[in-house]
């Protein structure tokens, strides 16, 4: 699969390495690079591909409006394969470019936990549109309730699993009328943190785990824990982990003869969820960060410029957010240099995540802030559900806890 597509390319291939802050470049101006750290291979491309050009979007943008004056964005796109290892490589050079003020990534919480120290390190910042595990910004104490940002330079435009786990819990509980569920986890950073707290508050709602296992992400078989589904009486099933793996499993838990809905995370609500279930998914659920782009006012621009910008690859679910992000990264740079007489200063990475503290603009999904932690201050949320093999929305609302 191509990791580039028609519009981005060119920005791409054109984040140097080495160059100092302040070089000219040919387009004019002063270069500043946004990086981008995603999948742009593999099994989650289909989201990665949709950050990557949710960002050349904001990119193309700034520079045709002259956003900030002086400066011409480029596009600097590296694939992590969801990998963590190849995340915290391509941090590092991320890092080794001085024209680089800002990345917007990963997709995953488990290969952000290998970036993170690395951009603090540097004084880079970093804003993810998907990451939603709490330990990232709340440090690894935040479910005993005590909250220590770890880095400074971490930002995302995702609420937390927290407030996703338990959202999902009382919609399965309250709305759905759901009172026995099997929990299941794929073992990694972002599914099993975001089981526990699911099963967590149904628990505490009022609602009885009737069963929990685990499976490997790279197995296609889940023919033993679908049986278990089966035998244990369930009248759903909550799974904590991605599309790739949740497809199949819905598809082998249904033919197993249990009929019920899998719900998950936003990291089952893409299409590709519902191929890989042989379009076996009908009645499934989702929540996923924020309201659906397409029915909010504020994204119709969005909508209308990423198509008519030719990408080969859709938005998916995380477009609106990597704009977002890469557009707080683009106030931030846009306020330093204001601050320094209209010229990127020597210390602009530093400089830059102090702005991003203070950014507040009216963004594609909503009101874009952070509060001292680096996490979003928009706590909405969507469940989803499969009908006639495709995913609506059937409830959105703002956690409060």
């Amino acid at each position: 699969m191509s990791i580039a597509v028609t519009g981005a390319l060119t920005l791409s291939a054109c984040g140097s390495r080495g160059e100092k802050s302040g070089s000219e470049n040919a387009g004019g101006g002063t270069k500043v690079v946004i990086g981008v750290d995603a999948p742009l291979t593999g099994k989650l491309s289909a989201l990665g591909l949709g950050i990557k050009n949710s960002v050349d979007l904001a990119v193309q943008k700034a520079n045709k409006e002259k956003t900030v004056p002086g400066v011409t964005f480029e596009v600097q796109g590296l694939d992590d394969q969801a990998n963590p290892t190849s995340g915290q490589q391509n941090a590092t050079k991320l890092v080794g470019d001085k024209t680089v003020l800002g990345v917007v990534g990963p997709l995953n919480s488990s290969v952000s936990l290998t970036m993170q120290k690395v951009f603090n390190d540097a004084k880079l910042a970093q804003v993810s549109p998907a990451n939603t595990n709490p330990q990232l910004s709340l440090g690894p104490d935040w479910g005993t309730g005590k909250f220590a940002r770890p880095y400074a330079s971490y930002f995302r435009t995702a609420t937390t699993d927290v407030v996703q786990g338990k959202f999902a819990a009382q919609y399965l509980y309250n709305d759905a009328k759901k009172t026995k569920v099997f929990v299941i986890d794929d073992k990694k950073t972002y599914g099993a943190g975001l089981a526990n707290i699911f099963q967590e508050e149904f628990k505490k709602l009022g609602g009885t785990v009737v069963g929990a296992d685990h499976i490997n992400p790279d197995d296609k078989d889940f023919s033993a824990v679908a049986t278990k589904v089966k035998a244990s009486g369930a009248d759903s099933v909550y799974y904590g982990g991605e599309y790739p793996e949740g497809g199949p499993l819905t598809d082998q838990i249904k033919k197993a003869g249990a009929q019920i809905p899998l719900f998950g995370g936003d990291g089952l609500y893409d299409d590709e969820f519902i191929k890989l279930s042989n379009n076996n998914s009908n009645g499934d659920l989702a929540t996923s960060v924020g309201a659906p782009v397409e029915e909010l006012d504020s994204a119709k621009a969005f909508i209308a410029d990423y198509k008519a910008a030719g990408y080969k690859d859709p938005y998916a679910a995380y477009g609106g957010y990597s704009y977002d992000a890469a557009w707080s990264i683009i106030e931030a740079v846009k306020a330093t240099v204001a601050a320094n007489g209209g010229k990127v200063p020597d210390d602009a990475r530093a400089k830059v995540i102090d702005a991003l503290s203070k950014v507040s603009f009216d963004g594609v999904t909503g009101k874009v802030s952070f509060d001292q932690y680096g996490d979003t201050s928009n706590k909405q949320l969507t469940v989803y559900t499969v009908k006639d093999n495709k995913w609506v929305s059937v409830k959105s609302g703002t956690y409060t806890g």
